[in-house]
């Protein structure tokens, strides 16, 4: 199985007939087990809904938009573990149902993926946000979920921010002291680490030392972009105030938990083992070529408990490469270039407003 696979080592030979067999046995397991997904299958891929996709680009997909739709879980009321919810200042936020061995393989997944770039050794961990975001452990934002599905990788936990988003400077500063010269973890939301902690410490003219530490980050690079802040600048802030040099992006969504990007030396999304990207030509929807530009489809062999394995997502992306990334690693390669125009903005962070910070979402 995919699963047992170390996350950057498949060729595309090697992984796309794995791949494959994996997500057409999971296309016709939600099939079973998803009525509303039964009935979209049969209205829009008729064929695929009864013969097993041949490629990757055959796969049926959803629309991203569908979760905050429909109800689709591929399991009965009485095996849900927990729901998840992403998305939106407006409107209703996509719902993602779990159940115990989906959440479970996610969290063994996303420590695999971790692992890879922190190492096995749990570390101290540095969250930028406030205790208050991982409160209610049943029904999580996406981004308490992350958190509490990173807090896994790291140990003597500190929260960098108050409840009013201010920075705990006391915290803060005796968690350098006492772990400072050494490998550190440091995890929060692009827009959050940003605006909250790197913007403030600059305010007020204050720097912290972790030169051993590894800084990721995720979502909210819209706001970010609204104020003109690119990566290089970010990472170059990110070093000024905290001396922080690797810094690591990642690309994931609430719908496909577990299965994430990860931004590598070189600047570059990749695809991990389980899972997958193409890009389509809108219009068209066929897939493009390395180097056009498209709408990201997202692949992945974890969702067990709702059909979130193949999803048209809402960004726009070009896909890079496959297994020849300078860095070393096999697999796809991908740069995400933002929101479709139409599209809700929903990054992980850019829900966030000082008036509502309890429950935000990716």
């Amino acid at each position: 199985m995919l699963i047992e696979r170390e996350p950057y080592s498949l060729s595309a030979a090697e992984k796309q007939p794995l791949l494959l067999q994996e997500l057409n046995a999971l296309t016709q397991h939600h099939q079973q087990h998803c009525l509303p997904y039964q009935h979209l299958l049969t209205a829009q891929w008729p064929d695929e809904a009864q013969n097993s996709a041949q490629t990757t680009a055959q796969l049926p997909y959803l629309a991203v938009r569908l979760f905050k739709q429909l109800k689709l879980q591929s399991v009965p009321d009485a095996n849900v573990f927990k729901v998840l919810y992403s998305s939106g200042t407006t409107g209703t936020p996509s719902r993602i149902v779990l159940d115990s061995a989906t959440a479970a393989i996610q969290s063994k997944i996303l420590v695999k993926i971790m692992q890879h770039w922190l190492g096995k050794a749990r570390l101290p961990m540095l969250i930028i946000d406030h205790p208050g975001v991982i409160k209610d452990r049943s029904n999580f934002s996406a981004r308490g979920a992350g958190i509490q599905g990173l807090s896994f990788m790291g140990r003597n936990h500190c929260y960098a921010l108050n409840d009013d988003m201010s920075i705990n400077f006391e915290a803060v500063e005796q968690f350098c002291q006492q772990f400072g010269d050494g490998p550190v973890f440091v995890f929060g939301f692009t827009y959050m680490v940003w605006q909250f902690f790197i913007q403030q410490l600059k305010h007020q003219q204050k720097t912290i030392s972790l030169p051993k530490a590894l800084l990721l980050h995720s979502g909210g690079w819209k706001k970010l972009q609204d104020q003109a802040v690119d990566n290089t600048t970010f990472k170059q802030q990110v070093l000024a105030q905290t001396g922080i040099g690797k810094v690591h992006n990642f690309y994931g969504m609430v719908e496909q938990v577990g299965a994430i990007f990860v931004e590598c030396e070189q600047g570059h999304l990749h695809c991990p083992s389980y899972a997958d990207v193409l890009v389509r030509t809108p219009g068209s929807w066929q897939t493009a070529a390395v180097g056009e530009e498209g709408v990201l489809q997202l692949i992945s062999t974890l969702p067990r408990s709702y059909p979130g394995h193949s999803l048209l997502s809402e960004d726009r992306a070009v896909l890079l490469g496959e297994d020849n990334c300078p860095c070393g690693r096999m697999g796809k390669y991908f740069h995400i270039l933002g929101r479709l125009p139409q599209a809700e903005a929903r990054g992980c962070s850019d829900t966030f407003s000082p008036s509502a910070k309890q429950e935000t979402a990716l």
